[in-house]
């Protein structure tokens, strides 16, 4: 974190410290020091270079419990909602590529497995990818489908006790380097899910490059071509569209804490920067317009951390719906995009640099806001609550 003024953290003003637990905060602060240590030493170089060590962090990540810790049992930590949402929120706050590893990880690739898997997947599969010894993907956009997932066309087949996967999958974090995919597939009985080796032959993950976001991420797309699985690979649990969408409401949930991390990062920054700027013979600190995006900016992020926390609450008693969910969603990744643009101008041209984090969260707030639902997708998802009415077509 860049060090605080003299003046409150905006956190502070809501007294947040004061709702967490004595766990949450030890998680919060290990996760926070890990990233101090461990990441914001390299991640200007790792985003500029588009690189990032992700077999060496995953391993890292692993050691600390932090890979699926939400989920229970197979070497995962069990952790409350809320203890992986501020996990998140610190993971972000070194860049969301970070939480987009932990969040792949996770809740999409290792939730799967856990809850539509079978027994000898889950013990194949879990226990090394909750240590990092092996990564994993979740294949469910292709490149013409991505807010309409029911659209995929990667087909899988029976042929005898086998299955053959045919198709392509498109922006899939993780994908060139992972040793199982979750792969979303039509059937001829609706959509199922596999678990998928990517040893497997007629399986490969091209990375996709030029990103001008989530840059210190691993992203991929994932080609099928003719890949033979056996009968034992399907997760048998899964049972349609809900299936694959129970999964990105994991991820989504994740997310909700993570851009807040990103969005608090780029106003520390900006507080300790018109701290010590010096205009017109006084610190720009002390001018009015600057103090009252400041008290803008720490207002929807006190708002946004007020939410994410009452959504924790809410999922660790078992009681958080998805549109609530999108709620979260939607204004705090949305939120998250406006701070740290707001922050960026306080900068000024110091803003664009990779000296100072902002301009690095701006863009990769970009791909924040879209993926796991676009924010226009969840306002359907909201409006559909409120009216009953179906408005997605």
């Amino acid at each position: 974190m860049a060090n605080a003024t003299a003046g409150q953290h905006p956190l502070s003003l809501f007294a947040i410290d004061s709702i967490l637990d004595e766990e949450e905060k030890a998680i919060r602060n290990t996760v926070r020091r890990f990233c101090q240590e461990r990441v914001r030493p390299h991640i200007a170089g790792w985003y500029e270079s588009a690189t990032i060590p992700l077999r060496d962090l995953a391993r890292e990540l692993g050691n600390m419990g932090l890979l699926g810790m939400h989920l229970v049992g197979y070497g995962c930590a069990g952790a409350t909602a809320t203890s992986y949402g501020l996990a998140c929120m610190e993971l972000e706050a070194a860049d969301s590529g970070l939480r987009s590893l932990v969040s792949v990880q996770g809740s999409l690739t290792m939730f799967a497995i856990w809850r539509y898997g079978s027994q000898e997947q889950k013990a194949e599969w879990l226990p090394r990818l909750a240590s990092g010894a092996a990564i994993g993907c979740f294949g469910l956009t292709e490149p013409d489908f991505g807010s309409d997932p029911g659209g995929m066309r990667t087909r899988a087949r029976r042929d005898g006790d086998d299955w053959v996967l045919d198709g392509t999958k498109m922006w899939i974090t993780n994908g060139s380097v992972a040793d199982v995919a979750v792969v979303w597939a039509r059937t001829d009985d609706g959509i199922a899910g596999f678990v998928v080796p990517t040893a497997s032959p007629g399986f490969s993950a091209p990375e996709i490059t030029r990103k001008m976001s989530l840059r210190a991420s691993v992203t991929s797309e994932l080609v099928l071509d003719g890949v033979r699985l056996p009968g034992t690979a399907v997760l048998a649990e899964a049972k349609g569209l809900s299936a694959p969408l129970s999964c990105l409401n994991e991820a989504r949930f994740g997310i909700v804490f993570g851009a807040l991390g990103a969005a608090q990062d780029c106003l520390e920054t900006t507080l300790a920067y018109v701290a010590g700027r010096t205009i017109f013979d006084k610190p720009l600190a002390a001018y009015q317009l600057t103090q009252a995006k400041l008290a803008d900016m720490t207002l929807e992020l006190g708002k946004g951390m007020l939410l994410a926390l009452h959504l924790g609450r809410l999922k660790d008693a078992g009681d958080i719906r998805a549109e609530q969910v999108s709620l979260g969603k939607l204004n705090n990744a949305r939120e998250a995009l406006s701070i740290a643009r707001e922050c960026r101008t306080l900068l000024g041209a110091n803003g664009i640099t990779l000296e100072y984090p902002v301009m690095r969260h701006a863009s990769n707030l970009e791909s924040v806001l879209t993926y796991e639902g676009t924010s226009e997708v969840h306002q359907l998802v909201i409006g559909h609550a409120l009216t009953s009415q179906p408005a997605f077509r």
